[in-house]
C-alpha cells in the first residue's frame, strides 16, 4: 500500500461536492464527465473516455507545459498521445486540490496536480516525446484547465497551461510509487459505480 492511494483515490472528493450543490443539467453533466474522464485515464481505459457519447469525433488538446506547446489535432493524434503515455508508464495522476468553474461551454479551474513519472521524462516536456525506463519520481506542478464541451455535453478538447515556477520534482521510495495495474485496481470501484 501506498502512502499515497488515500490521496489518489480522494482526488474528486472536491468535485464531488461540486457536483451536491450544482442544480443546472448541462453543468452536471460536464462535470460528471470530466470526472468520468479522469477516473477512466489514470486507470489506462482511454478507448472509453474517447468513446463518442463522451467525447467529440475529432477532439484538439492544446498543452502548454515546460515552456513548450503541443497541439494534438485528431482522434488519430489524441489516441497516439495517450498510448505514448502508457507507453511510459506516465498515466498515474491525480488532482490534490483544485477550483473549478463550470458554464454551458465547459469548464475552466486551476489545479494542484501530481503525476509518477519516469524521471527519465524530465529533460523533456512530459506532455511531449516520452520514453520509458529510470527510477520513478513524483512531479507537483499547477495547472489551469480549460476544457471546452458541445451542446449534448461531450469533451471538444483540453487546453492545459502550467504554472512553471510551481513544478517540484520529488524522489519516492519505490514501495510509495502507484502503478499502473494498481491505480487500475483502486480505481475500478469508482468506475463500476458510474458505468451501468
Amino acid at each position: 500500500m501506498s502512502r499515497y492511494d488515500h490521496e489518489f483515490t480522494t482526488m474528486f472528493a472536491g468535485l464531488e461536492k461540486q457536483l451536491e450543490n450544482t442544480e443546472n443539467p448541462r453543468h452536471r453533466a460536464i462535470l460528471k464527465n470530466y470526472r468520468m474522464h479522469g477516473l477512466l485515464e489514470v486507470a489506462g481505459r482511454y478507448h472509453e473516455l474517447l468513446a463518442p457519447t463522451m467525447t467529440v469525433e475529432e477532439p484538439v488538446y492544446r498543452l502548454h507545459e515546460g515552456g513548450q506547446s503541443l497541439v494534438i489535432d485528431g482522434m488519430a493524434e489524441v489516441t497516439a498521445f495517450y498510448e505514448s503515455l502508457v507507453a511510459a508508464d506516465a498515466l498515474v495522476m491525480w488532482v490534490v486540490e483544485q477550483d473549478i468553474a463550470v458554464n454551458d461551454r465547459g469548464f475552466s479551474g486551476e489545479v494542484v496536480f501530481r503525476q509518477f513519472v519516469p524521471s527519465a521524462m524530465l529533460g523533456e516536456s512530459v506532455f511531449g516525446s516520452v520514453r520509458s525506463g529510470g527510477d520513478v519520481v513524483l512531479l507537483q506542478r499547477t495547472l489551469a484547465f480549460v476544457w471546452p464541451y458541445d451542446e449534448h455535453g461531450r469533451l471538444v478538447g483540453e487546453h492545459v497551461y502550467e504554472d512553471g515556477a510551481s513544478r517540484q520534482v520529488t524522489e519516492v521510495d519505490s514501495a510509495d510509487v502507484i502503478t499502473a495495474a494498481r491505480a487500475a485496481e483502486l480505481l475500478a470501484p469508482e468506475i463500476a459505480r458510474e458505468i451501468p
